[in-house]
């Protein structure tokens, strides 16, 4: 598992407002860098009904829509056991079709499956982007901030003759506990589909596939030039290529823009430092440690230097302050259970590794750390 320094990472965000009106700045496009992506990125794929979609409409709820309202025909099919049995899975930004195939979706991608039958159904949709607590992950080398989005349909004004009440109603895939009091902002549509873009461009650059990267956040751009996480991603996409004096640019477009933030002043570090422009490098840190002393996965990249050098007692205490402020990362509970369990404490080696099982966001995950505990269960003693 690789080992972490912050201003060595490399920091995208997935979900977050974008202003309206922004004119696209070309001037940060560089087409001629990459190859074309091999598969058509098109905003029409993003909410297009397949044809097994377009069936569960007509003969799966129709029933239900032509009694109760295709408001709560729809909400109904979304929730209830026994139809489409949704699971969250962050695996993958998936389309609307693809998430339907699947059953399964990150927020985003349940969200838009949701606004693809909704407008199928002729329901008003509005999308709203909310205000959580930062949550970080680790994915091919990267740092990732996501973000998180939730819908709100509207009613149907002929349905009124089938229903007792009509009233938007939100759609939202987390649990009721997580969402209690949530703030939330409005946002249109492009931005939405830019989120998908931009999810889609970090999940493939994971994959060391920067061509395609490239296309999915320049599709981004072009459906939300406001849209701020875009550049981030377009900045890193160059860094990587090799691209410096371009990777500075996206990130001094953000800073331009927003000057504290801190995705793009530790990337434009990296970029200054590969380019041997110590001192403007050196600046750029101390300004990132004065807005953040503690980033992200401070603790855990200290905890797992602890590990390395066997000295377990200190990594269980230092994964156990990551896990104190990021309770919802598997990993941070995974390497805390390994850490007690080398300390021969296999009650609490077990209780974490149960809450890492828990608290994953994917399936594989799920797996995994089920045959660990499954594992640790069979081996009581270190």
């Amino acid at each position: 598992m690789r080992t972490w320094t912050v201003l060595l990472c490399l920091i995208l965000t997935a979900c977050a407002s974008a202003p309206k009106g922004v004119a696209r700045p070309d001037f940060l496009l560089h087409d001629e860098l990459f190859a074309a992506p091999p598969e058509r990125i098109s905003a029409e794929h993003v909410f297009a009904l397949s044809e097994p979609m377009k069936s569960y409409v007509k003969n799966e709820i129709a029933a239900e829509i032509r009694t109760k309202g295709a408001q709560e025909g729809l909400v109904e099919a979304l929730h209830r056991k026994g139809k489409l049995q949704l699971v969250y899975d962050a695996a993958a930004t998936r389309n609307a079709a693809e998430a339907f195939d699947a059953r399964a979706g990150n927020c985003l991608s349940l969200v838009l499956m949701t606004a693809a039958f909704a407008k199928e159904l002729g329901l008003p949709v509005r999308y709203q982007s909310a205000y959580l607590e930062e949550a970080w992950s680790r994915t091919g080398g990267l740092l990732v901030r996501s973000g998180h989005i939730n819908v709100t349909l509207g009613p149907r004004l002929f349905d009124a003759g089938t229903v007792h009440w009509l009233h938007p109603l939100t759609i939202d895939f987390l649990p009721v506990q997580e969402i209690r009091g949530m703030r939330t902002q409005e946002v249109d549509e492009s931005t939405v589909v830019a989120m998908y873009m931009n999810n889609r461009a970090v999940e493939v650059l994971a994959q060391g596939r920067l061509d395609d990267a490239y296309g999915w956040v320049r599709e981004a751009i072009a459906q939300e030039a406001g849209f701020l996480s875009s550049y981030n991603t377009l900045g890193v996409i160059y860094l990587r290529h090799g691209d410096l004096a371009p990777a500075a640019q996206a990130f001094n477009h953000v800073l331009e823009r927003e000057p504290n933030n801190t995705h793009a002043i530790a990337n434009l570090a990296e970029v200054r430092n590969k380019q041997g422009r110590i001192a403007e490098s050196e600046a750029l840190a101390r300004k990132l440690a004065q807005i953040e002393p503690y980033p992200p996965f401070y603790f855990f990249n200290l905890g797992l230097a602890a590990m390395e050098k066997e000295d377990f007692r200190t990594a269980r205490d230092l994964f156990a302050k990551e896990v104190a402020r990021a309770d919802y990362y598997h990993e941070f509970h995974f390497w805390l259970s390994l850490a007690n369990f080398r300390l021969g404490d296999v009650e609490q080696a077990q209780r974490h590794l149960v809450r890492a099982m828990e608290s994953s966001a994917t399936r594989g995950d799920q797996d995994l750390y089920a045959a660990k505990l499954a594992w640790l269960r069979d081996h009581r003693r270190p």
